[in-house]
């Protein structure tokens, strides 16, 4: 199961979706995860995504693609997400979750890593291989 960071620099879980211009991706397993890089939209902030906010379809058409861009990963961690994106992610089969700005991504993972191994939902334990 892959599960995407909202990070400026790799570290911390800093940024609000449609901002963020970078995810690290993270691969778990039942037993273990590891860290498969960043997937970049933009250097900083999103410009695609915050200039067309207010605009309507082409908001909507620059939010939905980078929802595409990162529909293979099963939960992703941000700082906040407007209600219409967070219902795009549940839509595609996504978790979103939101993290206290500051969180250190490694601290995140350690504990999404405890929870699958101790007591994973049954809506997780179905994603884990």
């Amino acid at each position: 199961m892959k599960v995407a960071f909202a990070t400026t620099d790799g570290i911390h879980v800093d940024e609000h979706f449609g901002r963020a211009g970078m995810f690290q991706i993270y691969e778990f397993t039942k037993d273990e995860y590891a860290s498969l890089g960043a997937r970049v939209f933009a250097e900083g902030r999103d410009e695609a995504v915050e200039s067309t906010k207010g605009l309507g379809a082409a908001h909507e058409l620059a939010v939905e693609d980078k929802v595409e861009k990162l529909s293979d990963c099963r939960i992703v961690y941000m700082t906040s997400i407007g209600g219409p994106s967070a219902a795009r992610l549940s839509r595609k089969g996504m978790m979103p979750v939101k993290a206290v700005d500051g969180s250190v991504i490694e601290e995140l993972a350690m504990g999404l890593m405890e929870t699958i191994r101790t007591s994973p939902p049954p809506w997780l334990r179905k994603l884990v291989v």
